[in-house]
């Protein structure tokens, strides 16, 4: 079973008990996280979603933060003496993933239910009234009104 599915802003293929490393994610060391944009689900058949799958989950631990490797950006242009060095370390976040499930579990189901308003609640809601605007005069009448006067 594997997954493809958007973290940070990026998609990766995962699997159960794979180890990923993505973009530095604001858990703390040992937390759970999960992820809910699932691109694509294969369980056996293969589902898409347009563009994620409602309810489909991603679960992972934060192993690790990090820095990755160095990368090198040398900028040159030849015969003109411009040579430019600058380097970069990319922050990481290390995550294994714990499992991948069709259905989202029925805590954020209930919660989402919880959201949703009542019929009570929205009768609670009074329409606010609007002021209507005055009635524009026809143009035609202001000059024929002008030429009267005249």
């Amino acid at each position: 079973m594997y997954a493809i599915v958007e973290i940070a802003g990026q998609q990766f293929k995962v699997a159960k008990d794979q180890k990923v490393f993505v973009h530095r994610l604001q858990e703390k060391e040992g937390s759970k996280v999960s992820f809910d944009n699932v691109l694509l689900l294969d369980d056996g058949k293969i589902t898409v979603g347009a563009p994620a799958i409602k309810g489909a989950v991603v679960t992972a631990k934060v192993l690790s933060h990090l820095k990755g490797d160095k990368v090198i950006v040398f900028k040159k242009k030849r015969r003109k003496g411009y040579r430019v060095k600058n380097g970069h370390r990319q922050f990481l976040t290390e995550i294994q993933i714990e499992g991948i499930s069709a259905k989202a579990p029925a805590k954020k189901a209930a919660a989402k239910k919880a959201e949703k308003p009542t019929e009570e609640a929205k009768a609670e809601k009074k329409p606010v009234a609007k002021k209507a605007a005055a009635p524009k005069k026809p143009a035609a009448k202001k000059t024929a009104a002008k030429k009267e006067e005249k």
